[in-house]
């Protein structure tokens, strides 16, 4: 029973990670990118449908959001991360995606550019894997700290990874921000806090979020409201892109 116990509570506790909602603000901080991230996926999930590939799937924490057929995680072996809590179904060397021509319907990759040295080599691969018609969702970073050091390598502004695309035979059917001016800063000041606060405990490192972190996270929503609102700083690039019939 007690393990069943503990097995609910980090069910919770992940879901709000990924899909903050009321008890995100006090246990999440990283709220507002988080929340924006999940938003933008759900809006735009409907796109995708059939064999998808998810390309660098990590834990595939937003597998949910999507009603397909056949769901498979790519991901490389050695990355920034530890892969204890990840969910990888094909590990391939970052080059070559190992999957014939046209063999997915579609194509999701979420938080993964940053970390591909040699993007245009990757778009050009997902192309050749997708098939004619078929649709890629894509959720690409522009403003974070650097992470998973030393594998982290770029970040795009809305323009840019557009160009990227285009050239390698994309089509960008939908491109918006995530986030606004405001909440990125009200978010980076969170990430500060985080940054100095406890690592070794997770009690510790929660009851920091609650007591240092989450008042400020309540007073910039509230904030959010009153402020100027400015599209020139974001957190991420949500595209809906189309490989031409």
């Amino acid at each position: 029973m007690k393990k069943q116990g503990l097995v609910m509570l980090k069910h919770f506790y992940y879901k709000e990670l990924f899909n903050p909602g009321l008890w995100g603000i006090f246990l999440n901080p990283f709220y507002f990118i988080r929340r924006a991230i999940y938003k933008g996926v759900s809006k735009y999930s409907c796109n995708l449908s059939g064999r998808l590939l998810d390309f660098g799937c990590g834990s595939k924490a937003y597998q949910n959001l999507f009603n397909v057929a056949e769901y498979i995680g790519l991901d490389v072996e050695q990355s920034g991360h530890m892969h204890g809590e990840s969910e990888v179904d094909v590990y391939y060397d970052g080059k070559i995606i190992p999957f014939d021509d046209e063999y997915f319907d579609s194509c999701f990759s979420c938080e993964v550019f940053e970390h591909v040295f040699d993007l245009e080599e990757s778009l050009a691969e997902i192309n050749r894997v997708l098939k004619k018609g078929g649709k890629a969702l894509f959720v690409v970073p522009f403003v974070w700290d650097e992470h998973e050091i030393p594998f982290d390598y770029g970040r795009y502004s809305a323009y840019g990874i557009k160009y990227l695309l285009e050239k390698k035979g994309f089509s960008v059917v939908n491109s918006e921000k995530d986030t606004n001016f405001f909440i990125v800063l009200a978010q980076l000041w969170n990430l500060y806090l985080f940054n100095i606060g406890p690592k070794r405990s997770a009690f510790l490192r929660i009851m920091f979020n609650v007591l240092c972190i989450a008042p400020f996270t309540l007073i910039s929503i509230t904030l959010n409201f009153i402020m100027p609102q400015k599209s020139t700083l974001f957190f991420n690039n949500i595209i809906v892109a189309e490989k031409p019939s």
